[in-house]
């Protein structure tokens, strides 16, 4: 499962881009019980979510012109730069450059060959969140692409991904493992066809993208805190076979999120 020890390719960062950081931060500490501490001054209004004085991911304004709020995965990398020229040798677009970060890291944003956008942190002297898969934490990153099989090979140029097939009811996914250690083990996400999987239908429309989960212990109470709290429920809590109970929301400015209480038995 998704954790904190870091290797290439892992998610190691989440951070949420909003027009209103001040409304999100509200938000989000409603929904998840989350504190927001600033990063200072010199960060641009930048600054963490954090949980128990560990950070689980991040929150700034837009930066790039015409964004719309979402939440943005980062994956490791040991070497940004040339990253980002797999990125562009396999179809994809570098949006950011790569740059360092006032010596914390270095980051770099792209967009995959079929929409989706992502970015990349080499550690510096930040490795990453510090809590994944726990209660109101990052556990699960979903990718929904129109033709997974070819995201996933650019995605393994990057980082060497694996991946495994499971069957359910009307589509194929694919689990997602980092290309170290064992397979199952290693897991932290998986991709789905656009249009299918706990999305579908929720009403945003057909759009390429990376959903991050978060674990919760009620699924249900936190469905409706969050429409309590001005956000929208775009998939209502559903048991999913093997899975556990899930459901997808968008906070109040449209960044979109999922639920997930894991079945015990995974």
């Amino acid at each position: 499962m998704l954790g904190t020890d870091f290797r290439t390719g892992s998610p190691n960062w989440l951070d949420l881009g909003s027009p209103d950081t001040a409304a999100a931060a509200a938000f989000y500490g409603a929904v998840f019980g989350w504190e927001f501490a600033s990063a200072g001054p010199e960060a641009g209004g930048y600054g963490f979510f954090r949980q128990d004085g560990k950070t689980v991911a991040a929150l700034g304004p837009l930066t790039e012109e015409g964004a719309r709020s979402a939440w943005m995965h980062h994956f490791m990398t040991p070497d940004i730069r040339a990253t980002a020229e797999a990125v562009r040798a396999g179809g994809g677009q570098v949006r950011t450059e790569p740059m360092d970060v006032m010596g914390e890291g270095w980051l770099a944003q792209f967009t995959d060959p079929q929409g989706a956008e992502f970015a990349c942190w080499q550690p510096g002297r930040t490795k990453g969140f510090e809590v994944a898969s726990a209660e109101n934490a990052l556990v699960w990153a979903e990718l929904h692409v129109p033709d997974p099989v070819a995201d996933i090979a650019f995605y393994a140029g990057l980082f060497g991904w694996r991946h495994a097939e499971m069957q359910t009811p009307g589509m194929t996914y694919r689990v997602l493992s980092t290309a170290d250690g064992d397979q199952e083990d290693a897991s932290f996400g998986g991709v789905a066809p656009l249009g299918d999987g706990a999305g579908a239908g929720a009403g945003e429309g057909e759009e390429a993208r990376w959903v991050p989960y978060f674990h919760v212990g009620d699924v249900d109470a936190t469905v409706a805190r969050a429409r309590e709290n001005g956000g929208t429920v775009l998939m209502p809590a559903a048991d999913v076979p093997d899975v556990g109970r899930i459901g997808w929301l968008a906070d109040p400015f449209g960044a979109v999120f999922a639920l997930l209480k894991p079945d015990p038995q995974m």
